[in-house]
């Protein structure tokens, strides 16, 4: 049962919150409730010590604060915040937070500009594409970028990296 709330309960919930943003440019407060509530869970179910719930703790409010203010001044979503400062809470306070984070900012970046550049050398959708919402949403100017996407890459990507994975087989 712990190995699969380890193999299959983050990247679930990750791997959701970023092909939601995707499609809706919102992440629902659910997935990061579920992140966190599923943290507490395997914390408990493998009886992590009280110094290590303090490490994790610290990775989320490391993230957290910094991250708010980026939502106070408009760069960040407040779902991308929530969604980033969960993980950081399942990485802990670690150099894993840290690759975790540069790889947010990489895949960001390359998102970003990739979404900058369809939207401004793709003025028109081709015809088939101009009945999909999200990809509507996506292309609009006004729109934000779906930073959920990199949060989640960058999360999938360092996951297998992460102690969680030491308690399969045990």
């Amino acid at each position: 049962m712990i190995e699969a709330l380890v193999i299959v309960f983050f990247p679930m919930l990750v791997a959701f919150a970023g092909a939601s943003d995707l499609l809706t440019m919102k992440i629902g407060n659910r997935v990061s409730i579920l992140l966190i509530f599923g943290f507490g869970l395997l914390a408990l179910a493998l009886e992590l010590p009280l110094a290590a719930w303090g490490m994790h703790g610290l990775g989320l409010l490391v993230v957290f604060f910094p991250c708010f203010a980026f939502f106070a001044a408009g760069w960040m979503g407040g779902g991308d915040v929530k969604l980033i400062s969960s993980i950081g809470l399942w990485f802990g306070f670690s150099p894993l937070l840290v690759e975790f984070l540069f790889f947010v900012a990489v895949f960001g970046c390359v998102l970003t500009v990739s979404i900058l550049m369809v939207r401004r050398y793709f003025v028109v959708l081709p015809e088939p594409l101009t009945n999909q919402d999200w990809l509507l949403r996506l292309h609009d100017e006004k729109s934000g970028i779906p930073y959920g996407i990199a949060i989640a890459a960058a999360a999938l990507l360092m996951y297998p990296m992460s102690d969680w994975f030491g308690y399969i087989g045990h």
